[in-house]
């Protein structure tokens, strides 16, 4: 092994407790809190509002809290002067009722109504069930890949990197009670895609140093693996960070979800490729025979 190589396998050990420990908590969190659902998937109204001026989202929720409507979700939308109000209820004519009363509220800084939806319950159910059919198809696409592209050991391992990427994901999500909505739910699949990429990577550095580092053991080919693919992973994750983060700061309310989910999907894949795909292979004890493809007969012709 290379002096300058560092030893990532040398705290395999801590590193497997960590991930543990925050996978049990991420899965507590996840069956104790549950999943906070948006709009998108329980079903309710969203009304969209534009002021003359900069509207004051105090006094909108005082006022909405005054008039009844305590579990009103007020954010600006675009800009300081448009508001968008989401409302959970199973009331069709709950939007128009709330947007006449935030018009009579306006004073000298009276509201425009621009748009009021209503999506059933009926509606959300089947979204929230399509959505988790989506994960587990992303899912089961990724595994289909990576057993064509991989041995089947790497697959194991990179479908594990990936299971924790999510669960951690969701259950960060689910601590702090985020709303979990289409955009968030399109974070999660972005997630598994940037996650199995980092993976990959490795991977195949892994693989192709079998053929150069011959008389290297498994753990030390990983170690040089990944310190070669170093360079190219921090160049990646902290370019994408810093977009993440930009999204995060100035995104505002309806990105905020998305964004959030998406840096912790990000920190998450870029420890998981290291610590948890290569753990597996160590685990799976991967050799260079695994990789080497299997003889095949020759068909002798016993024609005359």
């Amino acid at each position: 092994m290379k002096l300058n190589t560092i030893n990532f396998m040398g705290v395999r050990n801590v590193a497997f407790a960590v991930t543990v420990l925050l996978t049990i908590l991420a899965l507590f969190s996840w069956f104790h809190k549950g999943i906070n659902f948006g709009l998108d998937f329980t079903g309710g109204t969203q009304i969209e509002l534009t002021y003359q001026k900069a509207a004051d989202l105090g006094a909108v929720r005082e006022e909405l809290a005054k008039a009844g409507y305590h579990e009103a979700i007020v954010q600006t939308f675009g800009s300081a002067n448009e508001l968008l109000v989401r409302m959970p209820g199973d009331d069709a004519k709950l939007g128009n009722e709330v947007a006449a009363a935030l018009q009579k509220f306006g004073g000298d800084n009276p509201a425009t109504v621009k748009r009021v939806e209503f999506v059933g319950p009926q509606v959300g159910e089947e979204l929230r069930d399509q959505g988790g059919l989506g994960m587990l198809l992303a899912l089961g696409g990724v595994l289909v890949y990576l057993a064509f592209r991989f041995q089947w050991k790497f697959a194991v391992g990179a479908i594990v990197s990936l299971i924790h990427d999510v669960v951690v994901t969701m259950g960060i999500l689910s601590f702090f009670q985020i709303q979990f909505d289409l955009t968030v739910l399109a974070a999660v699949l972005a997630i598994i895609g940037y996650s199995l990429n980092d993976t990959i990577v490795v991977f195949d550095r892994v693989r192709e140093n079998f053929r150069v580092l011959r008389k290297a053991s498994l753990i030390e080919n990983i170690n040089v693996s990944t310190t070669q693919t170093l360079l190219r992973t921090i160049a990646t994750s902290v370019s994408t960070l810093l977009a993440i983060a930009a999204l995060l700061i100035f995104g505002g309310d309806n990105l905020f979800g998305f964004s959030l989910a998406l840096f912790i999907g990000v920190m998450a894949g870029t420890y998981s490729s290291i610590y948890i795909a290569n753990v597996v292979l160590i685990w799976l004890k991967l050799s260079s025979d695994d990789l080497i493809p299997p003889a095949t007969k020759d068909v002798v012709d016993e024609r005359p």
